[in-house]
């Protein structure tokens, strides 16, 4: 069991619910506003890339180039919802199963690149920490209030560092 990498992925699942409940009060036109020209996704779009990614990187460590089953459109927020939940929950079960890094084949373009399971992990991992904060710059953009994601923050929600007695 590695519950250290586990640990990793529960603040991931954190700071997705936390930007999820952010971003759901919004009118449809400050989701759908492009607010960076660089990433060139609106909120709305960016959260779905967020959540579709992670269903992604699980088919990955299962040796598929993507999750085929995972919505192709915006269907809302409880839908979105249920697949964060979903991917979350997977994403600290595998990290949390995960006694040696063994390898995987993802076929891509023809070929069959080997990759360690780890890597889709970190990939995972750090796929969604940019995004989520591209999604609080762009709230700050649009003057409009955005989640704190500092670990200390979860640290503080998951009761970590109580005072020792």
């Amino acid at each position: 069991m590695n519950a250290p990498l586990a640990q990793v992925f529960r603040y991931n699942k954190w700071a997705n619910e936390r930007i999820i409940d952010a971003c759901r009060s919004l009118r449809d036109d400050q989701l759908d506003e492009v607010v960076f020209r660089g990433p060139g996704r609106s909120i709305r779009e960016t959260l779905f890339h967020v959540v579709t990614g992670q269903s992604d990187f699980l088919a990955r460590l299962k040796g598929e180039a993507q999750d085929r089953t995972k919505p192709q459109a915006w269907t809302g927020f409880t839908a979105l919802e249920d697949l964060a939940g979903n991917s979350n929950d997977a994403l600290i079960a595998a990290a949390e199963s995960l006694t040696e890094d063994a390898e995987v084949i993802v076929p891509f373009a023809g070929k069959q690149p080997v990759f360690p399971i780890s890597f889709f992990l970190t990939h995972a991992f750090a796929h969604g920490a940019q995004h989520r904060t591209e999604i609080v710059l762009m709230l700050e953009k649009l003057e409009l209030p955005g989640p704190n994601l500092d670990a200390w923050e979860y640290a503080a929600a998951a009761g970590m560092g109580a005072e020792q007695q």
